[in-house]
């Protein structure tokens, strides 16, 4: 049983915790909130929890763990918050106990109002690891004796998991749905930054042929292949009474698990959404 401490409903900025699998996950997934809080002035604090020393076919993983923290740093620098990188090495993440404690320590230092990250169903096990770990984090945060060093937070924060299409074991529910294309031209500078990873390993895993070979192509591509990476979000999260399907959305998902999210902060830590008439 989740204890059920609240945000504090007063002022606009909020304080937001991503912590996604990999560098480049916060921005691919929920860029357009992110600059919503931007724009109130919240304090925004990117994770990726491994290193992402595998996604690459030609560099070295000391090489590229190198390289993947600059562009993180340089993608946080874009949003003007801070983006940090773990030592769990990508592709081998477990929701070990490790990885658990590295969570309970982050929220509690932080102390964030809204935590954003992925369901414990994705694709990627490094995904639905990190997943399961915020999972059993949730409770644990507000144990003083779990993991100690950090004085619990006064308050249990809001997990809310980041948009994916996946409908096996249980489709994503969309709580809050975003209109993020206003925002779309900084998420493209955002994930520009992450050149390693989608001008280089994306087109070789995903055997894309259509890969500019000079950088001056590289913002009109990327711009095309997130568009199409993320077209389907309409039809599925929309509701055409809002009016015509936008260029982009985003959706969010509330975790039954953690904090509980009354009615006076949905707009605070949810900015510019729409509510797709969950139940508080």
């Amino acid at each position: 049983m989740t204890q059920n401490h609240q945000p504090s409903p007063s002022g606009s900025a909020c304080r937001v915790l991503v912590l996604g699998a990999h560098p480049d996950d916060a921005e691919f997934f929920a860029g357009g909130l992110l600059h919503e809080h931007a724009a109130r002035s919240s304090e925004i604090r990117l994770i990726s929890v491994t290193n992402g020393q595998s996604g690459h076919h030609t560099q070295s993983a000391d090489q590229l763990v190198a390289r993947r923290r600059r562009e993180a740093k340089a993608s946080g620098d874009v949003l003007g918050c801070e983006y940090v990188c773990w030592d769990f090495p990508d592709g081998s993440l477990q929701p070990s106990l490790q990885v658990r404690e590295a969570i309970i320590r982050e929220i509690r230092r932080f102390e964030p109002d809204l935590v954003l990250t992925h369901r414990p169903w994705d694709y990627h096990p490094d995904h639905r690891a990190v997943g399961q770990a915020i999972q059993d984090a949730s409770y644990m945060v507000m144990v003083p004796k779990i993991a100690p060093g950090y004085a619990v937070p006064k308050q249990e924060p809001v997990v809310a998991y980041m948009v994916d299409m996946f409908t096996r074991p249980v489709g994503f529910r969309a709580d809050f749905v975003l209109d993020a294309t206003e925002h779309l031209e900084g998420i493209l500078r955002m994930l520009g930054c992450h050149e390693s990873q989608f001008f280089e390993w994306i087109p070789w895993i995903e055997r894309i042929q259509d890969k500019p070979t000079e950088p001056k192509a590289w913002a009109t591509w990327m711009k095309r292949f997130y568009l199409e990476r993320t077209a389907g979000r309409g039809s599925r999260f929309w509701n055409l009474d809002w009016g015509p399907v936008p260029l982009l959305i985003e959706a969010y998902e509330i975790s039954e698990y953690a904090g509980k999210l009354p009615t006076s902060v949905q707009d605070r830590l949810f900015p510019g959404c729409r509510s797709a008439g969950r139940e508080n």
